[in-house]
């Protein structure tokens, strides 16, 4: 049970604190109501971007990871499509120090001409190793513009084009920053072995400075039109083997139907006793591997299933196997059993992400973020809800021929 309380502030910053009294350490975690759909068609990738120029230092602090470094902490963030989620930890009594930190570069952020050129450089370096450079690598930059044609989901939080990047000028990051990087835009977690009133005074000394001026960016409310018709897209790449992805749209977090697709994911694809697993990889053989995921998107995501195809098996059969797998699960349903496993798989994967106090920060930060904070402890009660004829039922709306969106990349020649 992670106990916590929570607090909005006169400048709309929302604070929740936690007594872990299981370390001696203090985790600060903020989480920005920004990722990568908020951004504008012509400027992607800009959420991402400002992930690493928030570690870029001050006027106040130059160097900000060198601050962290001096308290004897750790530092990091990432950004995905929805928000961008930052955390610094170190001893306990240098709580007050590093709150000090976080509101510093929440308003006084030190964007120049020299900082961000760095940084832009940084990024595209990125992207070429993670995406350009790696087997498959580029697999969200094709698979999300094929799945959505409205919504800013349609492109990954690296960008649609990182020339987009390259041409931020420093007037569209100052920009930026002023329109999401707000205490109203924000959510500050406190895990640390404090009490909780004693938490809160830190916080209300850090962040009273952080006025909540300007004009907060809206969230895109675009909302991608029901697919009609099946879509399908071949690249040839220099990869060791063919691979074949096949999405559907699903839900949103808000809809109850977004677990069960959870669960349908674990069925299909969580390890070796899974379904695709067992059938299409040890009993046909039909693929090296085959894996069933759903992007985690809080938004209308998707349910993705995969796979790396056996040598001389033809890429159209793959695609067929999964589809027929799929198809199945709709038809004939789930045992009790089989769905108790991957149940319990859930609970587990869940109890385990918060046994640091760190983490449990982070959930905090994101269960708020997401409206019921109080999931941070009742989450597995919902998964433990869900019956065999809500999965088929979910498998049956999911699974429909006509919303598939198959990428296929084949071997170069």
């Amino acid at each position: 049970m992670v106990e916590y309380r929570k607090h909005i502030l006169d400048n709309g910053l929302t604070v929740l604190t936690h007594e872990a009294w299981d370390t001696p350490l203090a985790t600060v975690n903020t989480l920005y109501g920004v990722g990568s759909r908020d951004e504008d068609p012509q400027r992607t990738g800009f959420a991402h971007l400002f992930e690493h120029l928030m570690f870029g230092g001050t006027k106040r602090v130059p160097d900000f990871d060198r601050a962290v470094s001096s308290l004897g902490g750790d530092d990091n963030a990432y950004t995905n499509c929805d928000f961008t989620n930052y955390y610094i930890t170190v001893p306990a009594g240098s709580l007050p120090a590093a709150l000090m930190l976080e509101a510093d570069r929440m308003t006084g952020l030190d964007i120049g001409h020299k900082a961000l050129e760095v940084q832009k450089r940084v990024v595209t370096e990125e992207y070429n190793q993670r995406y350009m450079n790696q087997p498959y690598g580029d697999v969200w930059l094709l698979l999300r513009p094929l799945c959505y044609k409205v919504h800013p989901y349609r492109w990954p939080t690296i960008g649609a084009d990182i020339r987009h990047v390259g041409e931020a000028t420093l007037e569209d990051v100052r920009a930026f920053h002023e329109r999401h990087y707000r205490p109203d835009n924000a959510i500050v977690a406190v895990a640390a072995p404090t009490k909780h009133d004693e938490q809160l005074r830190m916080v209300r000394e850090a962040f009273e400075m952080c006025g909540a001026q300007g004009m907060r960016g809206e969230r895109c409310a675009a909302c991608e039109p029901e697919q009609t018709e099946r879509r399908e897209l071949r690249v040839k790449r220099a990869v060791p083997t063919p691979m074949v992805y096949v999405a559907w749209p699903m839900w949103e977090y808000g809809d109850r139907r977004f677990r069960m697709c959870d669960l349908i994911s674990d069925l299909l694809g969580n390890g070796s006793s899974s379904r695709l697993h067992q059938r299409l990889v040890r009993e046909r053989g039909l693929f090296v591997e085959a894996d069933a995921c759903i992007s985690g998107d809080t938004g209308p995501g998707l349910m993705v299933v995969s796979g790396k195809v056996a040598e001389g098996v033809d890429t159209d059969e793959a695609v067929a196997a999964l589809r027929d797998e799929t198809s199945r699960l709709a038809r004939e349903g789930v045992a009790d059993y089989e769905l108790r496993k991957v149940q319990n798989k859930y609970e587990n994967t869940f109890v385990y992400s918060q046994y640091r106090a760190a983490d449990r920060a982070q959930a905090l930060c994101y269960y708020s973020w997401l409206g019921n904070t109080e999931l941070v402890n009742r989450e597995p009660e919902e998964y433990r809800r869900i019956t065999a004829d809500d999965i088929q039922r979910t498998a049956q709306e999911l699974f429909v021929p006509h919303k598939e969106n198959v990428l296929y990349y084949e071997t170069e020649r």
